[in-house]
């Protein structure tokens, strides 16, 4: 990898989907430069022309010239033109379509469940139970589908034998869904041993932990900046 040009990688150090590319990265050993993009600056140019959507991530890789956003089609990418030995992979069937599965799973039922119970338990104006109590649920729901199916992989991870990029599209998301149902007092403790089991693992990554590490930084930063704003009106 030491003759490729770094990929750019825009995102943030807080959000979850710019995270999880950041550690695929990592773990295949790529060269990346994360640049950050503002909250604000996210619908404006430049990043408006990267991204139409507005949203992160969203890549540039020097070393092919092509520009991608939505962090499936990304990892998608990066496994097919980077993962050449099949590190976070497999180049077999049924595994690989096994593997696009549960990307596809979290892109669709973890992601945006776990988003809406974040926004209207954290940031919606005002509270609305029933909103909460419906996407809390649905949080839950998917965790016990990935315990479902953990409890019939002889090796604990999602697909084969070995923890792929199946498995870690997952961590920052679950990561911060255990946060929130801490914060709501709801405690799974023991309730689905084998999704926990394989939480357990993919937090002991190294690779993990630092960018988990670096997501809290970024949390705390993110706070202090709103309390010195709400100093200063005061």
């Amino acid at each position: 990898m030491s003759s490729l040009k770094p990929i750019i990688l825009w995102g943030h150090n807080i959000g979850p989907n710019p995270l999880k590319i950041h550690i695929i990265l990592e773990e295949l050993n790529i060269p990346f430069e994360h640049k950050i993009v503002p909250g604000e600056d996210m619908k404006k140019e430049p990043f408006i022309n990267i991204n139409p959507n507005g949203r992160v991530p969203a890549i540039e890789d020097p070393n092919t010239g092509i520009t991608l956003w939505e962090s499936g089609a990304i990892i998608e990418y990066i496994i097919d033109n980077y993962d050449k030995e099949h590190k976070l992979s497999y180049g077999t069937s049924p595994e690989k379509y096994l593997i696009q599965q549960w990307i596809a799973f979290q892109i669709s039922g973890q992601g945006p469940y776990y988003g809406q119970a974040v926004w209207f338990y954290r940031v919606h104006h005002e509270k609305l139970q029933s909103a909460i109590d419906r996407y809390v649920k649905e949080m839950e729901r998917v965790r016990s589908v990935l315990d479902l199916h953990l409890s019939k992989s002889p090796s604990g991870w999602l697909v084969g034998d070995k923890m792929t990029v199946a498995d870690l599209d997952w961590i920052i998301w679950e990561q911060i869904a255990t946060l929130l149902m801490s914060f709501m007092d709801i405690n799974l403790e023991g309730k689905y041993p084998y999704y926990d089991a394989w939480y357990k693992k993919l937090l002991e990554r190294p690779i993990v932990k630092k960018v988990v590490a670096m997501r809290t930084e970024g949390l705390m930063q993110s706070e202090l900046a709103k309390a010195e704003e709400i100093a200063k009106k005061a």
